[in-house]
């Protein structure tokens, strides 16, 4: 341990030492001197937008599909017992191409309505904003159930607007997420009964014959993933998560 510290301590010591020596390019922003306000504040604009990058990946788990997607898959490899197989990276791999294939539409909207008139100068910062966050604001409108967001509304102390467009995103986004995850456990319920219904009818048969030393999970789980491929599960399973989305 103390040789791994020194070793660690003595990189730490060499490595400007060895940038400088190899002469690596740095990276540096800064608002400079200026005096004009309007400089300052495409300055800081540009740190806001970075700020903003660092939270697109709650952005991309928290207002798309990608919670239901990836919360029924964990469902599915839990009720399987098939522990680590598919791996994380393939089931947060899959999540993410579902989520660009059920977002794909909304993400459409947003770059013609929003981002191509704002690159080319027709539309100011504010509107573009509003535009692109509608389509956005629809979908998650469309999955969101009542009763979640009369909660959110009713906490924040605010009457449920009479238009789509006027519901604030503070109260939809939480909204949005527990429907979310109250509908991924309803599936994840429903992908879990015939599984559970195969443990028992192993469990019964191997108790009837006596043989209680045997685990009941050493002949479930073949039987599992057989049946699992003959009746094309995947296909299933994706097929009705898609249907399970409102557009």
């Amino acid at each position: 341990m103390t040789k791994r510290l020194l070793l660690l301590l003595l990189i730490g010591l060499l490595l400007p030492h060895l940038a400088q020596a190899a002469d690596i390019p740095t990276l540096s922003m800064s608002l400079g001197d200026s005096d004009d306000p309007d400089a300052w504040f495409t300055g800081l604009k540009i740190i806001a937008m970075m700020t903003v990058l660092t939270l697109a990946p709650s952005i991309l788990v928290m207002m798309t599909s990608f919670t239901r997607v990836l919360i029924v898959f964990a469902f599915l490899r839990q009720a399987m017992g098939t522990q680590q197989s598919p791996p994380n990276q393939i089931l947060v791999g899959l999540a993410l191409f579902l989520t660009m294939f059920i977002m794909m539409p909304v993400w459409q909207k947003i770059d013609t309505n929003a981002l191509t008139p704002y690159l080319n100068e027709d539309l100011n910062q504010s509107v573009a904003f509003e535009r692109g966050v509608a389509p956005l604001r629809d979908f998650m409108l469309k999955q969101t159930r009542e009763d979640d967001l009369i909660l959110f509304l009713g906490a924040a102390k605010m009457e449920k607007p009479a238009k789509a467009e006027e519901m604030p995103l503070h109260v939809l986004i939480p909204s949005f997420v527990i429907s979310e995850l109250r509908t991924a456990f309803e599936i994840g319920f429903l992908i879990y009964i015939p599984f559970v219904i195969l443990d028992l009818v192993v469990a019964s048969v191997l108790m009837s014959m006596g043989m209680m030393m045997l685990p009941p999970v050493m002949i479930s789980l073949p039987l599992k993933i057989i049946l699992f491929v003959l009746v094309d599960g995947w296909h299933l399973i994706t097929a009705n998560l898609l249907a399970s989305f409102k557009f």
